[in-house]
């Protein structure tokens, strides 16, 4: 499986911004995604993930109200709908994959399997 993000960019505080990933190779089995970021000096925080097979979202308290995560299952694609950013969102944003997963829980660090390279996303 590979995981390309796209989407990240410099804005100014207030602004939005739409982050994709898309994925491509073996995913026939259900699997979770995952949006994580990390800034420098900081660790590396998940930020909201879907299941494939449905259920309610998952969201890190800091992020709830503003972010909001979909996939478009046909085409194999992640989003992340970033709304009123402010400057503690600036980070690389990666998309990571839990696959086989079969319940709407967020999968521990080693269930990850996959990961992208990394969008930059800047608020000033």
């Amino acid at each position: 499986v590979q995981l390309v993000e796209s989407g990240g960019d410099s804005v100014q505080a207030g602004g939005s911004l739409r982050l994709s990933c898309a994925a491509s190779g073996a995913t026939d089995n259900p699997y979770y995604m995952g949006w994580f970021r990390q800034s420098p000096g900081k660790e590396r925080e998940g930020v909201a993930g879907i299941y494939t097979e449905g259920g309610t979202p998952y969201y890190v308290d800091s992020v709830k109200g503003r972010f909001t995560i979909s996939q478009d299952i046909a085409k194999n694609t992640l989003y992340l709908q970033m709304n009123s950013l402010n400057t503690e969102d600036s980070a690389m944003y990666y998309c990571a994959m839990a696959i086989p997963w079969y319940a709407n829980t967020w999968p521990q660090e080693q269930n990850w399997l996959y990961w992208g390279q990394g969008t930059q996303v800047t608020v000033s």
